[in-house]
């Protein structure tokens, strides 16, 4: 899942979490970064089908954790919110897969 915050281009942040309820505590942050490095981010995750959501207060605190942390307990609502978000994504093109078939 990729946050970021739309601005001027040297001023767009970036920010990807990750959670694998298997085996993590807590949702981790896999990358992040600002100007080019936050578009590069983007680029790679509309490439791949990974959602994004705008939310640019969460993306602001994200991208000031280490790339491997976990997301404090104080953010889990926002994060919840957002996993939410992309697992009704999910299961909205599982359903239309379903439906072509």
């Amino acid at each position: 899942m990729i946050e970021k915050k739309e601005k001027e281009p040297e001023h767009v942040l970036a920010a990807a979490i990750k959670y694998d309820n298997a085996g993590d505590g807590a949702p981790k942050v896999t990358v992040s970064g600002r100007g080019i490095i936050a578009e590069k981010i983007i680029t790679i995750a509309e490439e791949n089908g990974i959602p994004i959501k705008n939310d640019p207060d969460l993306v602001q605190v994200l991208s000031k954790l280490k790339v491997g942390a976990e997301i404090p307990v104080e953010l889990y609502r926002a994060v919840a919110e957002i996993l939410a978000f992309v697992y009704s994504l999910n299961e909205n093109q599982r359903s239309q897969n379903i439906s072509r078939s």
